[in-house]
C-alpha cells in the first residue's frame, strides 16, 4: 500500500472563495490554541483559561459573522447539499491520501469539509455550548492546563464530526472525541468516575467498531466516478435520474442484492451502523452508561456531553444510515419508531423514581432524544425537521439545565432533591432561571422544545399514510411522555423551591447563595434562545428544512 502521486490527473481539485477556507480556521482553531497552552507554564492558570474564552469566542463570532450568512447565500441559490456534490455551502476538499491496494485498485481519501442543513444547525449548537462550557469551567482547580488543553482537542472533535464528510475523515474525529472525553471523566470526576469514565469508553468502543467494519466495506463499495474507490460520503449518494445509484460498484459487497449469512448485506449494513449511533445517541437498552457519565462529570463535560456528544449519534444516523443505506431507513422505520416511543417513556418514567438532581436530568435526556427517533423513523419531512430541530432544541435546554444543577452543588456539593425546600426564598433568582429551564424541557408553548415536539408528532401521525410509515398508535402511545416530563419537573420544582427555606441557621445558609455575574453570563444567553426560538422558530428551522426535504425525497425514492 503507497500513497500514488501519478495519479494525481483523477483527482481535480475544487476552487473556492477565499473567505470559505474559514471553516477549516473554525475546525483547527483549537488544535492551535492548544499548542500555545502546551508552551505555557502550569502556573499560568488565567491566560490558560482566556485563551479558551478567546478561542471559543473568536470560533463562534466567525461562524456568526462570515460562515452562515455565506451558508444563507448558498441557501438562497437553493444549494442544499445531501447527495448533490456541487451543491454545500463553504466547501473545501484537498487531496489528502491515494493508496494502491494492490488487485483491489485503489482507495482516494479526500479533507472534504462543507455545510448543509443537516450539519449547519450542529455546528452552530456545538460552538454556542462550547463557549458555555468554557465559562463554567472556569473555578476548574485542579491540573488547569490539562483540562483546557483536552477540552480544546475535544472542541476540534465534535465540529470535526460534523462537518466532515468523507467518511475516513468522519471516523477520524468520532474518535478523537473519545480520548478527551474519557480523561475529562476520569480525572476531574465525582468520587465513581474511573467506572463512569471507563464504560463510556467500552460502550462507545464497540459502536466504533461498528462503524468501522462498515467503512471497510464502503471502501471497496463506491468509486469517485473513475476507476479510483472512494469513502466521500456524498459520492456514496449520488444518483441518477432513474433513482440509482452512481457510484455504487457493481457486485461489491454492499451492492443490491449482495447476501451475507443469508441477510441482506445493505441492511445488515444500516442496522451495525445505527446501533452504533444508537449507542451515543443514547436509545434504550444501550443507555446504561450515560446516567453514570453525568452524574460523575465536572458540571462543563455534562454541559457538553448533553449538548453536543450525544448529538452526534442522530446526526450520523440521518447523514449516515439514512444517506448511505437508504432502503434500510424505510425497512426498519417500525422498529426505529419502537426504540424511540420506549426511550421517550421508560427515560421519562425512570426520571420521576430520581433522588439526584443530576440523575434527573440525564434520565431525561434520554426520553427527550427518543423525539428524535420517532421524529425520523415517520419518514415525514415534518418529522424530521421536527428530529433535527429537537437535536439543536435539547443541546440548549439540557446545557441549561446542567448548569443549574452545578450551581447548587458548587455551594453546598450535594443533588439529593429531598434535601432542598423553599430555594424561592433563598435563591429567587436561581430559582426563576430553573423554571424557564423546567418549562422549555416539558415543551410548554412559547418555549424552543415546543415547537420540535410539535413537529415530530406531527410527522409521526401523518406518518401511516404511506406504505412503510408508522401504525398511529406508536406516536398515540409515545405522547404519554409528555405527561410523564410534567410530572418529573413540576414535582421536583415544587420539593425544591416551594414552602419553608428547610436550612435555616445551618451551614447551608450561609453557603446557598443567589446567582453570580459569571452564572448569569452563561444563563442568560441560554433563557433568551429558549424563548426566541420558542416564539421564532424560522431562525433555526430555515437552515434545514430544504434539505431535509431533500433527504426524505432520496430515502423515499424507489430503487
Amino acid at each position: 500500500m503507497f500513497i500514488s502521486a501519478s495519479l494525481n490527473e483523477h483527482i481535480k481539485p475544487i476552487t473556492h472563495k477565499p473567505y470559505t477556507a474559514l471553516l477549516s480556521l473554525i475546525l483547527f482553531l483549537p488544535l492551535m490554541a492548544m499548542v500555545f497552552m502546551a508552551l505555557l507554564p502550569n502556573t499560568k492558570e488565567l491566560y490558560i483559561k482566556i485563551l479558551a474564552l478567546i478561542t471559543a469566542a473568536l470560533q463562534l463570532a466567525g461562524f456568526l459573522g462570515i460562515i452562515l450568512p455565506a451558508y444563507q447565500v448558498s441557501l438562497q441559490k437553493g444549494n442544499l447539499g445531501i447527495n448533490n456534490p456541487t451543491a454545500f455551502a463553504c466547501a473545501e476538499k484537498a487531496n489528502w491520501i491515494l493508496m494502491d491496494l494492490g488487485t483491489a485498485g485503489k482507495l482516494k481519501i479526500d479533507y472534504f469539509i462543507a455545510l448543509d442543513g443537516l450539519n449547519v444547525t450542529m455546528v452552530l449548537l456545538s460552538l454556542i455550548v462550547m463557549l458555555i462550557a468554557v465559562i463554567a469551567a472556569w473555578n476548574i482547580e485542579k491540573s488547569v492546563k490539562s483540562f483546557f488543553m483536552l477540552l480544546m482537542l475535544l472542541n476540534t472533535a465534535m465540529i470535526g464530526c460534523f462537518v466532515a464528510l468523507d467518511f475516513f475523515l468522519f471516523y477520524i474525529f468520532y474518535e478523537l472525541m473519545l480520548l478527551p472525553m474519557f480523561f475529562l471523566i476520569g480525572l476531574w470526576g465525582g468520587e465513581r468516575r474511573e467506572y463512569a469514565a471507563m464504560k463510556f469508553f467500552l460502550y462507545t468502543l464497540v459502536g466504533s467498531v461498528f462503524i468501522l467494519l462498515v467503512m471497510a466495506g464502503l471502501a471497496f463499495s463506491f468509486t469517485d466516478g473513475t476507476d479510483i474507490h472512494t469513502l466521500n460520503m456524498v459520492k456514496m449518494m449520488e444518483v441518477g435520474v432513474d433513482g440509482n445509484l452512481l457510484n455504487l460498484v457493481k457486485g461489491s459487497i454492499f451492492d443490491f442484492g449482495t447476501q451475507i449469512w443469508g441477510y441482506d448485506a445493505r441492511l445488515m449494513a444500516f442496522l451495525v451502523t445505527f446501533i452504533a449511533f444508537a449507542i451515543k445517541v443514547p436509545v434504550v437498552p444501550l443507555h446504561t452508561w450515560l446516567p453514570d457519565a453525568h452524574v460523575e462529570a465536572p458540571t462543563a463535560i455534562s454541559v457538553i456531553l448533553a449538548g453536543v456528544l450525544l448529538k452526534v449519534g442522530g446526526y450520523g444516523i440521518l447523514r449516515i444510515c439514512y444517506g448511505i443505506f437508504p432502503e434500510g431507513a424505510t425497512h426498519f422505520a417500525l422498529f426505529i419508531g419502537i426504540l424511540g416511543t420506549v426511550s421517550m417513556i421508560y427515560g421519562a418514567l425512570v426520571a420521576m423514581s430520581q433522588k439526584d438532581l443530576k440523575a434527573l436530568v440525564a434520565y431525561s435526556s434520554v426520553s427527550h432524544l427518543g423525539y428524535t427517533l420517532l421524529g425520523m423513523a415517520s419518514l415525514e419531512a415534518a418529522g424530521i425537521n421536527g428530529a433535527v430541530l429537537q437535536l439543536f432544541n435539547h443541546g440548549l435546554t439540557s446545557a441549561m439545565l446542567f448548569l443549574l444543577v452545578g450551581v447548587v452543588y458548587d455551594r453546598v456539593h450535594n443533588r439529593e432533591i429531598a434535601l432542598f425546600s423553599g430555594l424561592w426564598e433563598k435563591m429567587p433568582r436561581y430559582s426563576f432561571f430553573v423554571i424557564i429551564a423546567f418549562f422549555a424541557s416539558l415543551g410548554l408553548p412559547g418555549f424552543n422544545a415546543f415547537v420540535s415536539e410539535f413537529l415530530v408528532f406531527m410527522g409521526a401521525f401523518q406518518s401511516h399514510n404511506h406504505a412503510n410509515g408508522l401504525p398511529i398508535i406508536i406516536p398515540a402511545i409515545a405522547v404519554s411522555s409528555i405527561v410523564f416530563g410534567a410530572v418529573y419537573f413540576l414535582r421536583t420544582y415544587r420539593t425544591m423551591f416551594f414552602g419553608k427555606f428547610s436550612a435555616e441557621g445551618s451551614d447551608w445558609d450561609k453557603k446557598l447563595t443567589d446567582l453570580t455575574t459569571r452564572e448569569y453570563i452563561m444563563l442568560v444567553p441560554l433563557a433568551i434562545m429558549l424563548l426566541l426560538f420558542g416564539i421564532m422558530p424560522q431562525l433555526i428551522l430555515h437552515l434545514s428544512e430544504g434539505s431535509v426535504a431533500k433527504l426524505v425525497e432520496y430515502v423515499m425514492m424507489k430503487r
